[in-house]
C-alpha cells in the first residue's frame, strides 16, 4: 500500500479549518485514505472528527496511506496540502 510522510505546516495543527480542508481533499481523491501520527493508529482521513482526534500539531509527522488508482500521486497532493500553512490560506 502506498505511503507518504508529511510534516504538519499549519500553525494550529490539524484543527478546525485546516482539518476541514484536508478532509475535503482526502474525500475528493475517491480513495480510502488513512492518516496516523508517526507510530500511531491510522484513522479515516475522510472523517473530520477522527482527523481532529489525532491531536496533530505544527511540526508533527503524519503518515498517509491509500490504495487504488494513482494512489501515490494523490498522497503526494495531500502531503503537500498538509505541509502548507492552511491558516494563512
Amino acid at each position: 500500500m502506498p505511503q507518504r510522510t508529511a510534516t504538519i505546516g499549519s500553525s494550529v495543527g490539524l484543527h478546525a479549518r485546516p482539518a476541514a480542508l484536508f478532509v475535503q481533499a482526502a474525500t475528493a481523491t475517491g480513495l480510502a485514505v488513512t492518516i496516523a501520527k508517526s507510530g500511531g493508529t491510522p484513522v479515516d482521513a475522510r472523517s473530520l472528527l477522527t482527523v481532529m482526534s489525532l491531536g496533530a500539531v505544527n511540526g508533527d509527522k503524519v503518515v498517509l496511506e491509500a490504495e487504488g488508482e494513482n494512489a501515490q500521486a494523490k498522497l503526494d497532493e495531500l502531503a503537500t496540502l498538509l505541509e502548507t500553512d492552511l491558516d494563512a490560506a
